[in-house]
């Protein structure tokens, strides 16, 4: 029987570089995307600066901001005091008090919950669109086909071959990452219990004597593991992100293209009945509420509490809507929380979710019409697949299925804070036509449950960034509408003489191509196109 410890070091060699990653950039300040890239040389969103002088001793309104998202930790120590309330909802008492059709939604509503649960992983649209597709395909010759349905045909086809390719390579990355866990984990509990320690610490391990070949292996390979954390690293920690791997393949084998799993026996709805609204139920924290956690903590972290962090706006409350699993959203249950969102006062909605299909954007569509007529803001995260949108469909989308386009939307894409060819996110999404800006998206602290906090990358994070600002222009300039924060947000978007970047995905590029504004949100410029609009009497009231 080969030795177990033996065979790490072909997943070894696979696994350091991207956990080693995690640990770069240790002398970056936590609130670096609050900054200002004159006063402190960091492509922040120059909020502090705004607040310090444009903004100072200027009265401010409350707005609203809804998170649809995973979920939020409304008990967190950052959050607590701005967490929106239904004022109009005796909490607890089982009766809908507003009539709005939700009992007791307190903090908001969880469409994805039902009367005994909620619902935490979920398939992806992909697999969803494969089982509707097989059912009619599978056992129909291509030759039998009616010519009215052969567009359809080929679109299953292609599924198909998409889900069964992308099934068997997050099969096979699920194994890697097991097999790669399983075996440091070995190799660090036997060396533990051997040198009697409960954290191994380098200056120990090079003490450590043995002449057994397996173990010396071991205590070679975790000496080498300590080159990349540093000396002082905690070799737990760096399991623990292994782990945080392991589980996403997991997560992605077990749910994501599973055929058999189906979400809505959880919350109990007609899936198909599309414009059924009130079904759910009012824990807007959910199973795991970090991903929401941790954006609505850019937006909106309590600024006068002297703990934690800071967010962006200063006048804000939360609503919290829950309607993305751990998985794919529903086209049916983000329309219902867009409804929802608009119908109890939001001014701003957050949607730091996407996916490449929407088989009833009809009622999104819908949706997101309601909220332009209502004058709600609405703002997207632009995706992490480093695809260019323009060619790559990335949903929800501003763009109408009868070719027009909601004004009220913005799309955007994630940066970090240098001005170097890194300085667009390597994962973001982006587009000249269909992202709208950047927003700093790359190693974002934030608030995560159980009073946390965290690094994390993506645009989910670069899209709370954007609504943040947009939160303060409102909260100062409550004479703007949706559409003129948005046309405020884009001309005064930080622009960069000639900047080459590494477009995600590969090759060099003007940073302006990446986005229709060619630029970086910017509070602080933001707020003084917004004072000079107003002075000239430019805003409609």
């Amino acid at each position: 029987m080969k030795n177990p410890l033996v065979s790490v070091i072909f997943f070894l060699v696979m696994a350091i570089p991207g956990i080693s990653q995690t640990h770069a950039n240790q002398s970056l300040p936590n609130d670096w995307y609050l900054r200002d890239p004159e006063q402190d040389s960091l492509q922040g969103v120059s909020s502090e600066r705004a607040y310090r002088t444009l903004l100072k001793g200027q009265p401010a309104r409350t707005v609203i901001v809804a998170v649809i998202d995973s979920g939020v930790d409304i008990d967190h120590e950052d959050l607590k005091n701005v967490i929106w309330k239904n004022e109009d909802e005796l909490p607890g008492n089982g009766i809908d008090d507003d009539k709005n059709g939700y009992i007791d939604d307190v903090y908001g509503w969880n469409f994805i919950g039902g009367k005994n649960g909620n619902v935490d992983a979920d398939t992806y649209e992909l697999t969803r669109e494969y089982i509707r597709l097989k059912a009619r395909y599978e056992a129909t010759e291509e030759s039998k086909v009616p010519k009215k349905q052969k567009a359809e045909y080929d679109s299953y086809k292609a599924i198909k071959d998409k889900y069964e390719k992308l099934k068997a390579k997050n099969e096979q990355q699920y194994k890697l990452y097991s097999n790669i866990y399983n075996n440091i984990a070995h190799s660090i509990d036997t060396l533990k219990a051997l040198m009697g320690v409960d954290t191994i610490r380098a200056e120990d391990l090079r003490k450590f004597e043995t002449n057994e070949p397996g173990l010396l292996f071991a205590k070679g390979f975790l000496l080498n593991m300590f080159k990349n954390i540093g000396e002082d690293g905690n070799l737990d920690e760096y399991l623990a992100e292994l782990k945080e791997g392991v589980d996403y393949y997991e997560v992605i084998v077990k749910y994501g293209y599973n055929e058999s799993f189906n979400s809505r026996l959880i919350v109990g709805d007609d899936i198909n009945n599309l414009n059924e609204r009130h079904y759910g139920n009012n824990d807007v924290k959910g199973p795991d509420p970090t991903h929401g956690t941790h954006v609505s903590g850019i937006i909106a972290a309590d600024r006068k509490n002297e703990l934690g962090i800071k967010g962006i706006a200063d006048n804000v409350q939360i609503m919290v809507i829950r309607a993305v699993p751990n998985g794919d959203e529903r086209d049916k249950d983000v329309a219902n929380a867009i409804f929802y969102a608009v119908d109890n006062g939001a001014h701003i909605i957050n949607m730091s979710f996407g996916k490449s299909f929407s088989p009833q954007k009809e009622i999104v569509d819908k949706a997101i019409r309601y909220a332009e007529q209502k004058g709600v803001l609405l703002i997207h995260a632009a995706g992490n697949d480093a695809e260019d949108s323009d060619v790559e469909k990335n949903y929800p989308s501003r763009f109408y299925q009868d070719g027009k386009e909601a004004k009220n939307w913005i799309e955007v894409g994630a940066s970090a804070w240098g001005t170097d060819e890194e300085f667009v996110g390597s994962f973001s999404n982006y587009g000249k036509k269909v992202v709208s800006l950047f927003a700093p998206g790359v190693e974002i602290y934030s608030t995560v449950p159980h009073n946390k906090y965290k690094n994390e990358s993506g645009t989910s994070m670069a899209s709370p960034a954007t609504a943040g600002v947009a939160a303060l222009l409102m909260a100062y300039f409550p004479e703007l509408t949706a559409v003129q924060v948005k046309e405020v947000l884009m001309k005064s978007s930080r622009k960069f003489d000639n900047l080459k970047v590494m477009r995600p995905g590969g090759g060099m590029v003007d940073f302006s191509q990446l986005s229709s504004s060619g630029g970086l949100v910017n509070a602080y410029e933001a707020v003084k196109l917004a004072q000079e609009m107003k002075n000239q009497k430019t805003i409609v009231k």
